[in-house]
């Protein structure tokens, strides 16, 4: 349980202005500073704290919310930190716990490492699914996909829009929207001048990261990544549903390795709605 003092701390919702704070507690947790990725969380999403009494932030947690603003139809949750000098005091059960009750109806998801996966069961979380991440350089080899592609354009957007919420089930327009503007590289698979899948690559530390991967089939997710890796000298990394063994084994021939496997999980809902043959990854598992 909390103690006291813990307790009494009220958790309030973050602004832009905390982006230094919560980079200081990713690395004050051994995680990378991760800046970009939290300036898109905390204003594609909502963030939530607790102040610390010596300065800093005791915890945090991102929620991206999916669906009309009114009534958001899914919530996702990522980012889940303590620092480490509050550590298994209960704070993180009590951000998690407030987190549910204020969403109230509306069902939630997270990526759950093998650590904090025992917190959201015992809040009621269930395992639907998991994912690989996999990072490191990207080599091509053999015959690569012939799935024309190119870099999107603002002609492009109201069809990227509307595939998007047709695979990942729920209208999630004010994050496509600001991919141009975070990631490094916004690609479409196009045929014959209809758009059949998307993928951007968006900068983190010393990786690009691949996200969100929409894709007709394995063959165009393919043949995106390929021209996503021959943009940029950074090594890749990607969170991808372990459903789709074969891509997953097409980048382990390109050189990227397992770096560790996350439980999908969920709240309120057994699975998750969309497609999945055509979701390949997310934009990150932070807002999945």
């Amino acid at each position: 349980m909390p103690t006291p003092i813990l307790s009494a701390l009220p958790i309030r919702r973050l602004t832009h202005r905390d982006l230094t704070a919560c980079a200081d507690l990713s690395e004050d947790r051994g995680w990378q500073r991760e800046e970009h990725k939290w300036g898109f969380l905390l204003t594609a999403g909502k963030g939530y704290g607790i102040d610390a009494p010596d300065g800093g932030l005791v915890a945090v947690c991102a929620v991206t919310e999916y669906g009309s603003r009114e009534q958001p139809e899914l919530g996702a949750i990522g980012m889940v930190l303590v620092a480490e000098r509050y550590a298994r005091q209960g704070v993180g059960r009590r951000l998690m716990r407030h987190i549910v009750s204020m969403v109230g109806t509306t069902p939630l998801t997270l990526h759950a490492t093998p650590y904090g996966r025992p917190l959201y069961e015992e809040i009621g979380f269930k395992v639907a699914g998991r994912a690989e991440m996999l990072m490191g350089p990207f080599t091509p080899a053999g015959p690569e996909p012939r799935v024309p592609t190119r870099a999107a354009t603002a002609e492009d957007l109201p069809s990227i829009l509307r595939l998007d919420e047709e695979v990942f089930g729920i209208d999630r327009t004010h994050i496509v929207t600001r991919l141009p503007a975070f990631a490094d590289q916004l690609r479409v698979a196009e045929e014959d001048g209809r758009i059949i899948g998307y993928a951007a690559a968006w900068p983190n530390m010393d990786t690009h990261v691949v996200g969100p991967l929409i894709a007709r089939d394995t063959q165009t997710a393919q043949a995106l990544v390929t021209s996503l890796a021959a943009r940029t000298e950074r090594p890749l990394r990607i969170d991808v549903d372990v459903r789709h063994e074969e891509l997953l084994a097409w980048f382990k021939a390109r050189g990227l390795k397992s770096v560790a496997f996350n439980a999908v999980m969920t709240y309120g809902i057994g699975e998750l709605p969309g497609d999945w043959k055509r979701r390949f990854a997310p934009v990150t598992v932070a807002a999945a």
